[in-house]
């Protein structure tokens, strides 16, 4: 019995074992090996309409013995990795030597799948053509037995510990039964190794690992030997590039304190929270678990803070507000305090506002508090309104969560086309909890992102209405293949009050347009007001959207969408609007061009706007 055994000492978790080194020399010019589906007969590559197709570069012809599904993977993986000269030899020792090669490196590129016993054989094609490889991977190796053994301060008798080996051996991902890839075993190592480094053991490393394959039973025994190290806890914190903010803004960001148990998600939850912070231009947080500081783990963290005073100036155009001029003024450290002023003027077709916040340094916790003031004029569906507000709030990003807790007051005059003017006020207290969890906010391809806003005012409290005002809106998005992605969108709203008048428009509702129902014109579904249209007291909006990225930047989108506002729930009669884009990629995130059309309407609307998550 003939066994293959591979060993490779490890540190850390970059170096991989000698297998996947191969593999990865192997990454070449593409080819095709496939196989008829559901069938194991040889079939020539020569019919374009087979499962087997040939690749017009591959100067030989590959026949694939092996049934559907196996045969898909084989064909996908000789097509990526496949390294032959791009032409083919004109004489018979040439065309034997690229036979030899072509042989033995699908031997090699069979083995990283778990194919250790293949019969591969080269013979001579007719009237001089390329060489034929005749390819039977035989039977696939899986996984017989797993040894995990562990050294350091994890092999204690500590029961804590020996739950902690329990738990790992546990998620091993490479068990008994599976098929045995060279990729699967490394991941899964890797995976294995970081979850021990993840707590207490950051010096932690894999001294030794072994597969051995018995080709004449197809199985596999694996072992792994992991010194985890000693258990480090957390040390003092040395900081470079600090020079205009103090360092206690630094500090009270700090999830850990020295005597901590070493964790690395609190290292990387205080990379993203210094991030976070408008100071720091750039932000690293490490340490280099050297076994001398076990007991007092130094954490190096380097900043390169932001300029502290800002100018901007911008220009741009939507199809909900037309085109837009702004001018912002920002100071990262107003009044020499570390807080963040941010000013700005912006001028819109449709829309006017300036506006002034400032922020102040999060404190321990994380939370922040700002106050400001705005003032904004509008005319938008005939409703023509100026509006001044003055707001404080609370707020803190933890993770993918972030909350916000406020007091608003707002004036709102409102003179809608051959309606009747008013001015509405509210003091209205004002919460909100968003959760972004997507793998790209810019670009988001998987995840969701969802906001609830809760809030109310009272009469008795310089207000001219009492209201409880909710608001819901939720996307998601699934990936498809390499290149396709379903988007769903869903809005809810409702202002619970006795009338929608003495409301602000803020805490009202109205729907259309891009991010809302497209094929109709921003703002334009609502309440009937004189010959404006108003914001209601119930919203609902749906949409479901697909993308097919054409290549690297450019994309086509079809979609469908639903939804509208009205005075009362049993008042929404949906409007529906459907159509179609283009997409390009930019990094502020994609450009969406959608072409709708309102199916009440019978019109068709343009919608220009950038696609990324709310």
């Amino acid at each position: 019995m003939m066994t293959h055994r591979r060993r490779a000492a490890e540190r850390g978790i970059a170096p991989l074992a000698c297998p996947l080194l191969f593999f990865l020399l192997l990454v070449g010019l593409p080819t095709l090996a496939a196989a008829q589906p559901g069938g194991t007969s040889m079939e020539s590559r020569t019919n374009p309409d087979d499962a087997s197709r040939a690749v017009a570069s591959l100067p030989v012809t590959l026949e694939i013995a092996t049934p559907e599904p196996a045969a898909a993977s084989l064909r996908e993986l000789l097509r990526r990795h496949l390294d032959l000269p791009a032409v083919a030899a004109d004489d018979e020792s040439g065309r034997a030597a690229l036979s030899r090669r072509a042989s033995r490196d699908v031997i090699a590129l069979l083995a990283t799948e778990g194919y250790f016993s293949p019969r591969v054989r080269a013979r001579a094609a007719p009237a001089g053509g390329p060489p034929i490889i005749e390819i039977d991977p035989g039977t696939r190796t899986l996984v017989d037995s797993v040894e995990i053994v562990f050294s350091g301060a994890l092999a204690g008798s500590e029961g804590a510990l020996a739950d902690r080996r329990t738990a790992l051996r546990t998620d091993w991902r490479l068990p008994s039964g599976e098929p045995f890839r060279s990729a699967d075993w490394e991941n899964a190592k890797r995976l294995l190794l970081a979850a021990v480094a993840a707590e207490d053991h950051a010096a932690a490393r894999i001294v030794d690992s072994v597969a051995e394959v018995d080709p004449a039973t197809a199985r596999a025994r694996l072992r792994i030997v992991l010194d985890s190290g000693p258990a480090f806890r957390f040390g003092r914190v040395e900081i470079q590039g600090l020079s205009r903010y103090e360092r206690s803004l630094v500090d009270r960001l700090q999830p850990f304190r020295p005597g901590d148990p070493y964790r690395r998600d609190q290292l990387l939850d205080f990379q993203s929270r210094l991030q976070a912070t408008p100071y720091f231009h750039s932000v690293m947080v490490t340490v280099d678990p050297s076994p001398e500081a076990a007991t007092e783990l130094p954490v190096h963290v380097a900043l390169i803070e932001a300029r502290a005073r800002q100018i901007g100036l911008g220009i741009g155009y939507s199809t909900n507000s037309g085109a837009r001029s702004e001018l912002n003024y920002r100071n990262r450290d107003f009044l020499g305090s570390a807080w963040n002023l941010s000013s700005g003027l912006r001028l819109e077709q449709k829309r006017q506002s300036l506006f002034a916040d400032v922020e102040t340094q999060p404190d321990a916790r994380g939370y922040r508090v700002a106050f400001g003031g705005r003032t904004e004029r509008s005319d938008i569906q005939g409703l023509a309104s100026t509006r001044q507000a003055l707001a404080a709030a609370r707020s803190r990003i933890e993770g993918h969560i972030e909350t916000r807790l406020g007091l608003e007051w707002q004036r709102d005059h409102q003179r809608p086309d051959s309606g009747s003017e008013r001015t509405d006020r509210a003091l209205a207290l004002d919460w909100r909890w968003i959760r972004r969890s997507v793998d790209d906010s810019l670009d988001p391809r998987s995840g969701g992102v969802i906001e609830l806003r809760l809030g109310g005012a009272a009469q008795r409290l310089l207000s001219d209405q009492d209201f409880v005002h909710g608001h819901l809106r939720i996307q998601h998005w699934w990936p498809f293949g390499e290149r396709d992605t379903l988007a769903l969108r869903a809005e809810a709203g409702l202002t619970a009050a006795a009338s929608r008048r003495g409301i602000p428009q803020d805490y009202l509702f109205r729907a259309g347009g891009t991010q809302s129902v497209r094929g109709y014109a921003y703002q334009s579904l609502g309440v009937r007001d004189g010959a404006a249209i108003v914001g209601g007291r119930a919203l609902a909006t749906g949409s479901i959207e697909y993308t097919h990225w054409l290549d690297g930047d450019w994309g086509a989108a079809a979609f469908i969408d639903a939804g509208s506002a009205a005075d009362r729930w049993q008042d929404l009669s949906p409007a529906l609007g459907y159509g179609f884009g283009a997409r390009w990629r930019t990094p502020a995130g994609p450009l969406a061009l959608d072409l709708a059309r309102g199916h009440d309407t019978g019109r068709w609307q343009v919608h220009f706007s950038i696609a990324v998550a709310f």
